[in-house]
């Protein structure tokens, strides 16, 4: 992953080339805007991290640009400012997320992950398996440098696995997904085409099968396999990442040591600021850069360890803010500030110095299942996600891993062949006695009794081992933080009943309350009455088009803000132009991809739910 850092504090970005240059980050760095901005629009970037305060082209300008120019990978903002309206601003320019400086490792390099991890979903441009590479802009297939020549059914079948591994696809899904609604083929069509895609790989030289059967259910990516020092290991195989967090902290404390040495020629400069404050004529430039500097000790020694001492840094910037009228008791006062920072940095360092990133406390997940691969799989990808799992091979086993250490969220599988009991019993017992822990049902069950009963007995969500393991724990996370309430409304128009049920069944596992409407001249009538968090619209409809209602919606002050997604078949450039010329947020084409379909709701709701909460803050 490549990360860009703009930033001009070079104690900070010292700190975070060597911190996420330890975790496999590829970090290049400048310390203005304006450069940045040129870097943004030479090179490609899965994460921009942007300071507030930078020289030629502040952050959140160059923030704007960066959007208006329709770059959209991840942004995350610092800021040493603490006033709310400049994190919303920043939010409004188009940043995904903010971090107040001084920040902690271990939550900048927790908020770089999840923003990777959204990012990879929506932004991913090549797909890899082995030396096999797709990429999804020009519809190009290689392997081993060679190139090949698939046929539309063969390539859209392909892309299908690689996006979604792990999950498998019935052969009726396949038919839905990848043949058009004007063709009527058997499900002997999806075996020829993937009979025909396995020949073509195997006639270019690969010697492993992708794509694996699984008897009685369809189809599914197989996890890829690597070699290392001479012997097969796969994918899923999570290296123990508490190595490499202890190695960061060391580096930490070294560079702690090489900051501490500047420390004298920082107080002599806080030392002359005195004396000007002093003075008749003050020399306003040494107050400057008194001030500078301590703005820069402001947002670094937190990250070193010195708490405390960041307030303090902030407190002399803030005073030194209002040398335009110095006074001499101005100068007694920073005299009394600069005496408590000497104070606060003969102290003992605090976390995140003390605290390896690893020792924050993870969210606790029980799995309740007999299915001992896929636990452990979800077991070591919950790793980087920041869940402790412990696995329950039956209900009984449960029982007793609950009574010892009750977790925050459980998996649980309904169906049990070897035990007296299913997975029902208990989720009784649960909602009953501990109605404060929610629980996702997670199945192969997929029968409509089952999730009648589920949700009867008081079940948060009802998951199908379908899903990827990356889907999973995005559930489970959106649980535990609550981040998007269970409650956020989707109200989606489409003349297309099929499309309408489509979207239905994707979006409701995750917690969102669709409402579909087949009828476009009656938005107007149900928006007012469900007041949705986000809509979705077709372009072509009877009576009145999408691009059309969006443009009305557009022009009410009270729906102004309402985040509008557009689902379409139309690939037309013009098309696009319009969509978003009327104000549309986001565009996405049938036929329909899962998993960005879920990514980019999911984030522009947790966007605009945390700008909501901000401006809520800050007008009240």
């Amino acid at each position: 992953m490549k990360i860009l850092l703009i930033e001009d504090d070079k104690q900070i970005t010292s700190l975070l080339i060597e911190a996420l240059s330890t975790l496999n980050y590829q970090i290049e760095t400048t310390n203005d805007g304006q450069t940045g901005l040129e870097l943004v629009k030479a090179f490609d970037y899965d994460l921009l991290i942007l300071d507030v305060m930078l020289p030629r082209l502040d952050g959140i300008s160059l923030c704007r640009q960066i959007r208006l120019e329709a770059y959209q990978m991840p942004i995350l903002m610092l800021t040493a400012k603490e006033d709310i309206s400049v994190r919303v601003i920043g939010l409004e320019a188009g940043a995904d997320d903010y971090l107040i400086k001084p920040f902690e490792l271990s939550e900048l390099i927790a908020r770089i992950r999840a923003l990777m991890r959204r990012g990879k979903a929506i932004l991913a441009k090549a797909l890899v398996w082995e030396n096999l590479e797709l990429d999804t802009n020009i519809k190009e297939v290689m392997y081993a440098g060679k190139r090949l020549h698939l046929t539309p059914k063969e390539y859209g079948l392909l892309e299908l696995f690689l996006e979604n591994p792990r999950r498998i696809f019935s052969r009726s899904v396949l038919l839905d997904r990848i043949w058009s609604a004007d063709e009527f083929p058997g499900e002997e069509a999806v075996t020829t085409h993937i009979k025909g895609l396995r020949q073509k790989l195997k006639a270019v030289g690969m010697t492993a099968d992708l794509i694996e059967t699984v008897y009685g259910l369809g189809y599914r990516l197989k996890e890829e396999p690597k070699k290392s020092n001479g012997k097969t290991v796969y994918s899923s195989e999570l290296a123990d990442t508490s190595q490499a967090e202890a190695k960061i902290m060391a580096v930490v404390a070294k560079m702690r040591e090489e900051f501490q040495k500047s420390f004298q020629e920082k107080f002599e400069l806080l030392e002359q600021a005195i004396a000007q404050l002093s003075s008749v004529n003050p020399d306003k430039s040494i107050l400057k850069q008194a001030q500078a500097e301590a703005h820069r000790l402001a947002g670094s020694l937190g990250c070193y360890g010195f708490l405390e001492g960041s307030k303090v840094g902030r407190e002399i910037e803030q005073l030194l803010n209002k040398h335009s009228s110095p006074h001499q008791s101005m100068a007694l006062q920073l005299a009394e500030l600069v005496k408590l920072l000497k104070q606060t940095l003969q102290q003992q360092p605090c976390s995140p110095a003390n605290s390896s990133i690893s020792q924050t406390q993870p969210t606790q997940l029980l799995i309740v299942d007999d299915d001992t691969t896929l636990t452990e799989r979800i077991k070591l990808e919950a790793l980087s996600w920041g869940f402790h799992v412990e696995i329950a091979a039956n209900p009984k086993t449960a029982r007793t891993k609950l009574a010892l250490n009750p977790p925050e969220v459980i998996l649980l599988e309904l169906s049990f062949p070897d035990q007296e009991e299913n997975g029902f019993t208990l989720l009784a017992e649960l909602t009953q006695n501990h109605p404060e822990i929610p629980v996702l049902v997670f199945t192969n069950s997929n029968q409509l009794h089952n999730r009648v009963e589920a949700a009867r007995l008081g079940a948060h969500s009802f998951l199908n081992k379908t899903m990827s393991v990356v889907e999973v724990l995005t559930a489970v996370n959106m649980v535990f933080n609550q981040q998007i309430t269970t409650d956020a409304k989707v109200l989606v128009v489409d003349d297309d009943p099929l499309v309408l049920h489509q979207v239905s069944t994707l979006l409701s596992p995750w917690g969102l309350q669709v409402i579909p409407l087949q009828e476009p001249q009656k938005l107007w009538e149900v928006l007012e009455s469900i007041k949705p968090d986000l809509l979705i619209l077709d372009v072509e409809m009877p009576y009145f088009n999408g691009i059309e209602l969006c443009q009305a919606i557009r022009g009410d002050r009270f729906w102004s803000r309402l985040p509008i997604l557009f689902l379409s078949a139309h690939f037309e450039p013009e098309i696009l132009y319009k969509v978003y010329a009327v104000g549309a947020d986001d565009y996405i084409r049938k036929p329909i991809v899962e998993p960005e379909l879920v990514a980019r709701i999911l984030n522009r709701l947790e966007r605009t739910h945390l700008r909501n909460k901000l401006l809520h803050k800050y007008y009240q």
